[in-house]
C-alpha cells in the first residue's frame, strides 16, 4: 500500500514528539511522560501513526519498543524536523525580542582558542545580539550532533570511513598535537623521554573514537607499547587540562589549546614529535542542505580567517 499524502498530514506535532521520544527511550510509558501525555494517549498516538504510514514502526518485546528498519527512518526525520522546529522558533523569538537570530553549530577543542572564537568575535560585532551556541569538544561528538539536527553545521573532521555519503567537508586548518606535564613533573626534567618511559606514566585520553586519540594509538603502535594502564578516558579539554596540572599525568592536546598554559608556567610541553598524521579540521555540513542566512555569513568569517593560516596542502584537501 502506497502512503497517502493527506493520511500523513493529519499528523500532529504531538505525533511527532512521541516518536522523537521513542528515539531516546524504550518504552511507551517513558516516552508518554517526556512528552507530557498519559500512556493511553501516547498508545493512540503511536496506533495514529501506524494507520497513517500504513505499517508497523516498532517490535513490542517485553523490555519495550524496538525500531523497525523503517520505523528507524521515520524516528531520524521526526528527531530531525524537531530539532529543526525547535532551533526556528528559537531564532524567531530571538528576533522578536529585538536580537539578530540563533547560531547553532559544534566545535573540536582544538580548533575553538584560534579559529572559532576569532570567528564568532567577528560575527559578534557584526550582529551584537546575535545569540550563538557551540556544542561538543570531540569529531565523534559534533558528528553525532550533526546527524540529528541539533547544529547546523560543524568544525572537526570526519570520525568514520562513511562519514562522507552524509556530511561535506571543506579543509580549514592543520592541527598541530603537543604532549603535555604539569610544570615540575619529572618527565619535564628529561631531555628526550622515550614512549617504554612515557607509558608508565598515568595519561589522561580522549576516547577511542576521536581521531586524535587514533593517532595516539597509533604512535604508540609504532613504538612497540601497549597502552598505558593507568589512564582516564575524558572528553572535556577542561578537565583534562586540570587533571594534567593537579597531578602526574601526561595528555596529548591541540597547541592552541595549551598554548597559554604553557607561556604561563602551568604546564610543560614534552620534545616529542607527534601529530604529523593527523589530518586538517575543516568545515563539515549536511549534504544537500543550505545553510541560513546567519550560518553562511558565520562560515565566511572561518574561511577568511583560515586563508592565512592554511598552506597549499591544506588549501587543496576539499571533499564534495
Amino acid at each position: 500500500m502506497s502512503l497517502s499524502p493527506r493520511l500523513v498530514n493529519r499528523l500532529r506535532l504531538k505525533h511527532w514528539s512521541l516518536l522523537s521520544a521513542l528515539g531516546e527511550v524504550a518504552t511507551l510509558h517513558q516516552a508518554a511522560a517526556r512528552i507530557n501525555v498519559t500512556q493511553p494517549a501516547a498508545t493512540k498516538l503511536l496506533a495514529d501513526l501506524e494507520q497513517a504510514f500504513g505499517f508497523a514502526l516498532f517490535e513490542r518485546h517485553a523490555r519495550g519498543l524496538r525500531p523497525t528498519a523503517l520505523g528507524r527512518e521515520v524516528i531520524d526525520y521526526a528527531r530531525q524536523a524537531q530539532a529543526g522546529l525547535e532551533r526556528f522558533l528559537e531564532s524567531l523569538d530571538v528576533k522578536r525580542r529585538g536580537g539578530h537570530g540563533h547560531l547553532v553549530f559544534g566545535a573540536i577543542m582544538g580548533a575553538a582558542p584560534d579559529l572559532v572564537a576569532r570567528a564568532v568575535a567577528d560575527i559578534k560585532r557584526e550582529r551584537p545580539r546575535l545569540n550563538v551556541r557551540i556544542l561538543g569538544e570531540t569529531s565523534d561528538q559534533i558528528g553525532m550532533l550533526l546527524e540529528r539536527h541539533e547544529i547546523e553545521l560543524a568544525v572537526g573532521r570526519f570520525t568514520g570511513p562513511l562519514e562522507h555519503n552524509k556530511f561535506d567537508f571543506e579543509a580549514l586548518s592543520d592541527e598541530p598535537m603537543r604532549v603535555i606535564v604539569r610544570h615540575g613533573h619529572a618527565l619535564s626534567r628529561k631531555r628526550r623521554p622515550d614512549w617504554p618511559e612515557l607509558v608508565r606514566w598515568p595519561w589522561v585520553l580522549q576516547t577511542i573514537s576521536s581521531p586524535a586519540r587514533v593517532l595516539l594509538e597509533g604512535e604508540f603502535a609504532r613504538a612497540g607499547v601497549s597502552t598505558p594502564q593507568d589512564m582516564i578516558e575524558c572528553t572535556s579539554i577542561f578537565a583534562t587540562l586540570q587533571l594534567v596540572q593537579s597531578g602526574d599525568a601526561v595528555a596529548m592536546l591541540p597547541e592552541s589549546v595549551v598554548r597559554d598554559h604553557v607561556q604561563a608556567g602551568l604546564l610543560r610541553e614534552l620534545p616529542i614529535e607527534i601529530g604529523h598524521d593527523l589530518k586538517a579540521f575543516g568545515l563539515l555540513t549536511r549534504k544537500n542542505e543550505a545553510l541560513s542566512e546567519i550560518a553562511s555569513a558565520f562560515v565566511a568569517h572561518l574561511r577568511r580567517l583560515a586563508a592565512p593560516r592554511a598552506g597549499p596542502a591544506v588549501g587543496r584537501r576539499r571533499a564534495a
